[in-house]
């Protein structure tokens, strides 16, 4: 069986989720397979933990190099995915950010993820390495520098930054949300199309974009 993402913590409210065109029932937002479960501001801020099933026995649980983890069955028999109004189908990645790649990647690795690719790339203008790991539909994008972070910062745990939603038609997203997404550009990947939104104003504390689906080969 393999390891899949069944559901994400973050700290927002389901109000401003709503704002930013999701459909949100009970404080969950269902995007395709995966919950996101809206624990408030209280809970502390961004993606506070993560749920993953499918994991070999005796892995152990808890935390995953800083971040909250929780082992779950899988769902069986998922509900339906939500419908939403910005056309999201489901989350393309979520971002792991690192100050030091290698302890993360071997941290991975204990719960038996495999790397798929690793490239150089910036981020802000900072040069960066990602380590890309496919979870069934959702990739984990791990970004961190390309050589450890020395002194205080080497010791910060590792952190779950951001999400991207694949969206039906970015155009409508963008028509619906106005002012509160940003101008639709060319993604790093061929043929896509991307745009983030401006979260502040929406009152969400995770780095959020839309993002057109995969172009598929003739």
């Amino acid at each position: 069986m393999s390891i899949t993402v069944e559901e994400l913590q973050v700290a927002d409210t389901a109000e401003a989720w709503e704002r930013a065109g999701f459909a949100v029932t009970d404080d969950v937002c269902r995007i395709g397979r995966l919950r996101v479960r809206l624990l408030g501001p209280g809970a502390g801020r961004g993606i506070v933990g993560w749920t993953l099933a499918g994991l070999p026995s005796g892995v152990p649980t808890g935390e995953v190099d800083g971040i909250a983890t929780t082992v779950a069955p899988r769902e069986a028999d998922p509900p339906a995915p939500s419908t939403h109004p910005n056309g999201v189908t489901h989350l393309d990645h979520v971002v792991l950010m690192t100050p030091d790649l290698p302890r993360t990647v071997t941290a991975l690795g204990e719960l038996g993820l495999t790397a798929r690719r690793e490239r150089d790339g910036e981020l802000g203008g900072v040069a960066v390495r990602q380590v890309f790991y496919r979870l069934e539909e959702v990739i984990v994008e791990v970004v961190g520098p390309p050589e450890p972070a020395d002194g205080p910062d080497a010791a910060r745990p590792a952190r779950l930054w951001g999400l991207t939603h694949v969206t039906a038609d970015l155009g409508v997203a963008v028509a619906l949300l106005g002012e509160l997404a940003g101008t639709p550009k060319d993604a790093v990947q061929p043929g896509r199309r991307i745009t983030t939104l401006r979260t502040r104003e929406l009152g969400m504390s995770v780095r959020t974009a839309l993002i057109t689906p995969h172009v598929r080969s003739a």
